[in-house]
């Protein structure tokens, strides 16, 4: 489970950075589409019990 643990946790991390990297830009598809990613990967990680809370 280690693998999945970090891969999840990796996701998460590179939505958040997306995200915050297209609010800055102004790019409100960018901005769109990373929130999509970011919901996703949050979602997928508290169905499998993934701490990702404290990560960033």
């Amino acid at each position: 489970m280690g693998g999945f643990v970090e891969a999840a946790r990796m996701r998460v991390n590179r939505a958040r950075g997306a995200l915050k990297a297209a609010e800055e830009a102004d790019d409100v598809y960018a901005a769109t589409v990373a929130a999509d990613e970011l919901e996703d990967a949050l979602r997928l990680a508290h169905e499998h019990g993934v701490d990702v809370e404290g990560e960033q």
